[in-house]
């Protein structure tokens, strides 16, 4: 008689992170401090964001530049799912939508990766920290924007965003080391402005902490013509060994229209979570 294998459960679950070029109410987009060369988007844009968000259809997705939650549930409906926006008094946020359903428990944010920069500079933004209960196992998620215009650049570089740059990497270094301590399974969502690679000694110095999985490594980004990616998911702990191979997806935002909806394409990952 031939034995039956049984597999163990598992629960799927998608991760996306997005950056929504300054996704702005029609009234915010005008306030002061804002600045001019924004997208300025009317109800039509919303309505197109809203069906790519739709046929998104992620579980769980990060997101940048999000003005308030009332702006992001026209993108991701209330109905369906669950937004936290981190709380820095500033025009730009980072944010999370979360499927209705599934158990958040919202973290004090991460604000040392807010750092005081010159006032002729855009302000930095706090890291957007949850743990996410998917019925005997946790995942702590922390969706972050670092400072911009430090794309590949040298340790030794002591010019342009590089040193802000340098210091946002440091406090992520710390979260991480605190995830490494408690055995915890981590996921890292967001816009790096960097170009990670595995070699790259900004994610050397992350990985020498506890081993990570960068799901872009070795991949260019269809988005913009091919370029490298600078949004990223990274994943440690237990999270490394729950991806889903090749499950890793770009959906294109048009960028070369009259009318660019974001200047970045969402990027996904499957999650096959085991449990017991």
């Amino acid at each position: 008689m031939a034995q039956t294998s049984w597999a163990a459960p598992t629960q799927t679950l998608r991760l996306s992170t997005w950056n929504m070029d300054w996704l702005l109410d029609e009234q915010a987009q005008n306030a002061p401090g804002v600045p001019t060369d924004i997208p300025h988007r009317n109800t039509r844009d919303f309505t197109k964001l809203a069906a790519y968000a739709t046929r998104l259809h992620p579980d769980l997705i990060g997101l940048q530049e999000v003005g308030d939650s009332a702006t992001l549930a026209r993108l991701f409906p209330r109905s369906e799912y669950q937004i936290f926006v981190s709380h820095d008094d500033i025009p730009q946020h980072t944010a999370l939508a979360a499927r209705q359903g599934l158990h958040i428990q919202r973290n004090p944010d991460v604000t040392a990766l807010a750092l005081e920069t010159r006032p002729e500079h855009h302000p930095l933004r706090s890291g957007l920290d949850i743990t996410l209960q998917l019925g005997s196992r946790d995942l702590r998620v922390l969706v972050v924007h670092f400072k911009t215009g430090c794309w590949d650049n040298p340790l030794s570089e002591i010019h342009h965003a590089c040193p802000v740059l340098f210091q946002q990497f440091q406090a992520l270094q710390n979260w991480i080391s605190d995830r490494a301590q408690n055995e915890e399974a981590f996921a890292i969502l967001g816009d790096f402005n960097r170009r990670l690679t595995r070699t790259d000694p900004l994610f050397t110095g992350l990985n020498h902490i506890t081993p990570l999985t960068l799901v872009t490594s070795a991949q260019a980004s269809p988005c913009q013509n091919g370029s490298f990616f600078i949004d990223h998911i990274l994943l440690g702990g237990a999270a490394a060994q729950w991806l889903q191979p090749d499950s890793l997806r770009v959906m294109i935002i048009p960028q070369n229209s009259a009318r660019t909806l974001s200047d970045h394409c969402p990027v996904s990952v499957t999650l096959r979570i085991p449990q017991p």
